[in-house]
C-alpha cells in the first residue's frame, strides 16, 4: 500500500481558507469540499488563525424559541421518570 503525500498549503491559502469558513454563512464540509481539502486541515485552520471565532456567534432565541426548548427539556424528563416508575411498578408487582 502506498502512502498518500500531505499536502504543502501556503499560508495565505489556510489564512484565507480559515476566514472564508469563519464568514461564510455554508457549513464548513461544503467549504472543504469546495476548496478540496480535508474538513480536519479546516477546522486546525480556524482554531489556529481565528481562535475567538471558532463558532459563529449564536443569534438571540425569541421567547417562543426558549418555551419551546424548554417544553421539549420537561417533555424528555417527564417520559424517562414515566419509564422509570412503569419498571419500578413491574418489579414490585412481579414480588408478589
Amino acid at each position: 500500500m502506498s502512502k498518500q503525500k500531505e499536502k504543502n498549503y501556503t499560508l495565505e491559502f489556510k489564512q484565507s481558507s480559515a476566514k472564508l469558513a469563519v464568514e461564510s454563512d455554508q457549513p464548513i464540509c461544503k467549504t472543504t469540499s469546495d476548496l478540496g481539502i480535508k474538513e480536519t486541515s479546516l477546522y486546525n485552520w480556524v482554531s489556529k488563525y481565528h481562535p475567538d471565532r471558532r463558532q459563529k456567534p449564536s443569534r438571540e432565541k425569541t421567547p417562543l424559541e426558549q418555551e419551546n426548548q424548554e417544553l421539549r427539556r420537561e417533555n424528555a424528563r417527564l417520559k424517562q421518570e414515566r419509564e422509570i416508575l412503569k419498571k419500578a411498578a413491574a418489579y414490585f408487582a412481579s414480588e408478589m
